[in-house]
């Protein structure tokens, strides 16, 4: 308490004056209709910039939620996608969907799942990416993954309840059917196991014309990805002539570096196509046989 007197008694000149110096200004801006509207503007400039400030902290500390809200949304918008759908035919059957997509019969094909990347790994020849949704959520093997942008990243290798193991495309045994965007032509996507910023798309001939920077998308052949969706852009094409067919580099349209985000997509009718490939090779395979 002493020393608060001693304070006041050698200040006291300048507290006196910032008093009277506030009360001054106090009446000034209580009284003058001009120092008042000035003096509003002037706070509202300050509280204004102070309050823009504070919510651009409070938005980077919110980001997070705000990205999970937008994956959401993302994921119920590509659910009402019309290449997800297929017509029913309805010649020989009635088939039923309880969501179709709209009155003329159209029935789902594809279902996807948003989810979030809790590992990842780009350093090994083999590398997987591990996600927090198994099957508990309805998530499967053989599932394609694909980032929050629409490109490819892999597919679902293993689940348990709820987690799922994804090989990536950065995996030395990974194959995925591509094609080309703008000619047509099938190949297969690999991975040589060296630079994770490119992959390969092999079995495309040589007769056909790619230029760098051509798109190359998943292909109607695959059971897993729905046609159309974005693997990457050429980045380099070497010709093998002992072979008729090109090597082509591909730049991966998916930042395998930093995934965080991505969709689960199930092909409804993949059991079906998968035993229906089995059993026509088995087919093929009795019927050399029986020549034999």
């Amino acid at each position: 308490m002493r020393n608060i007197f001693l304070f006041i008694r050698r200040y006291f000149t300048l507290l006196t004056f910032i008093t009277l110096q506030v009360l001054a200004l106090w009446f000034l801006f209580s009284y003058s209709r001009f120092h008042h509207a000035r003096g509003l503007g002037w706070a509202n400039e300050i509280t204004g910039g102070i309050n823009n400030q504070y919510n651009k902290i409070e938005d980077f500390f919110n980001q997070k939620e705000e990205n999970k809200r937008v994956h959401r949304l993302n994921d119920s918008l590509l659910n009402l996608l019309a290449s997800n759908f297929r017509k029913a035919d309805t010649s020989s059957r009635i088939v039923k969907d309880s969501v179709s997509y709209d009155t003329i019969g159209s029935v789902r094909r594809y279902l996807w799942r948003p989810a979030q990347v809790i590992y990842n790994t780009v350093n090994a020849q083999k590398n997987y990416i591990q996600i927090d949704r198994g099957s508990n959520q309805g998530i499967k093997d053989n599932m394609a993954v694909i980032n929050s942008e629409g490109s490819a990243v892999g597919v679902v290798l293993n689940v348990s309840a709820n987690f799922s193991q994804v090989m990536s495309l950065l995996h030395v045994q990974q194959n995925v059917n591509a094609s080309l965007k703008k000619t047509g032509e099938f190949g297969t996507i690999e991975w040589d196991g060296k630079n994770p910023q490119l992959l390969t798309l092999k079995r495309i001939p040589n007769s056909v014309a790619v230029e760098k920077g051509d798109t190359v998308v998943t292909s109607s052949n695959s059971f897993n990805f729905p046609p159309g969706l974005m693997i990457g852009t050429v980045a380099g094409i070497i010709e093998d002539k002992s072979t008729n067919f090109l090597t082509i580099k591909v730049k991966p349209a998916a930042n395998f570096f930093n995934l965080q985000q991505v969709f689960v997509i199930e092909n409804i009718q993949y059991d079906e196509q998968v035993k229906l490939f089995e059993a026509t090779k088995k087919k093929i395979e009795e019927t050399k046989k029986n020549k034999n």
